[in-house]
């Protein structure tokens, strides 16, 4: 039993570095054997899509071509490149990765390191590891849980602790003797191309003869995931105050999304039949836009967007500051307050 297991182990991994050579995914980061430009395009696509954060990478490779660059940038600058990707904690950690290497005087080369640097976790660590410096280290990310789950049906939730000790121990099994960073891409190009989340290419599949959930008839059953999120909605409204060329904004605390990025004058009730706007006793609004639904994997965002035009600089809160309106580009701000300034006479 454990020989035939073996077997078709080994028949597994072979089979999928044989899909790879002929269907792989031809991507600039492959390109290259430069921990920087990997880590780099590993933590954009974190929570990216491969064709979207495809032009993100680019452009901040042409940037800030080495670490170095990147690690002597302002945080503003990184976030104002960042802008349009969501989740800015990952470009406020890269940030500071990059001046942890720099400190260190070189990227490191072994697992711990590279799980040392902020916004590192297992899988980026294992895919950088692998793809840069050949470590034999598994990564497990949302196509290889697919991939394992189907082919091996397994019924383990991969959002608990004992499906992650699962699929990890699993997927560091079939990892081969050399190699590894193929094989690391092999398992995920097959699982964005070949076993995909909906409409898999089952009559296709070079593993259909030995996939269990094909056999049984579950693939659309796995992996299974554990319900646990909550989307909260919330309802902001935004003032742009314009007073001689000039604008407020402030930086968002920490705590709450968008930290650390900047935007104009903010309330935000969770009562949507005010409709009076009495902010700061201001009498006379614009409405530029309103109910803007703005989508965020734990939010769902509610928007009215007012313009306040003045010739006397109204007195705000400590935390505003009052810059040129066309130096707003200057600084790193929400996707969702882009659209909204795009909107302004």
């Amino acid at each position: 039993m454990a020989k035939k297991q073996a077997q078709i182990t080994t028949d597994f991994s072979l089979i999928l570095m044989r899909w790879f050579r002929e269907n792989g995914r031809e991507l600039p980061w492959r390109e290259t054997n430069d921990p920087y430009a990997i880590w780099l395009s590993e933590i954009i696509l974190q929570q990216t899509q491969v064709k979207q954060g495809w032009a993100y990478w680019e452009r901040f490779m042409q940037r800030w071509p080495t670490v170095e660059d990147l690690a002597n940038a302002t945080e503003d600058k990184v976030l104002r490149e960042w802008q349009g990707l969501g989740y800015y904690s990952r470009a406020r950690n890269l940030h500071f990765a990059a001046r942890q290497i720099v400190a260190m005087g070189g990227f490191p080369q072994t697992l711990e390191g590279i799980k040392a640097l902020k916004g590192v976790g297992d899988y980026t660590a294992a895919a950088i590891g692998s793809f840069a410096f050949g470590l034999p280290a598994a990564v497990v990310d949302g196509n290889v849980y697919r991939v394992l789950a189907r082919y091996y049906g397994i019924e383990t939730p991969i959002n608990t602790t004992d499906g992650k000790k699962e699929f990890s121990s699993l997927a560091q099994s079939l990892l081969p003797s050399s190699d590894s960073g193929t094989y690391n891409q092999a398992i995920m190009d097959f699982g964005a191309i070949q076993c995909t989340p909906q409409s898999p290419r089952c009559l296709i599949c070079p593993l259909q003869e030995s996939c269990e959930a094909l056999r049984t008839g579950k693939v659309d059953k796995l992996p299974v995931k554990l319900k646990t999120l909550k989307v909260k909605e919330r309802h902001l409204i935004y003032i742009y105050v314009r007073c001689k060329g000039m604008t407020a904004i402030h930086r968002r605390g920490e705590g709450d999304i968008w930290q650390g990025l900047w935007e104009p004058i903010l309330k935000e009730t969770g009562d949507r039949s005010q409709e009076s706007v009495d902010l700061l006793d201001i009498k006379k609004l614009q409405l530029i836009a309103k109910n803007v639904k703005h989508v965020l994997t734990h939010r769902v965002l509610t928007v009215d967007f007012y313009l306040w035009e003045t010739d006397e600089r109204p007195t705000l809160p400590d935390d505003y500051i009052w810059i040129k309106e066309a130096d707003i580009d200057n600084y790193g701000i929400p996707r969702l307050v882009d659209i909204l300034l795009s909107k302004l006479p």
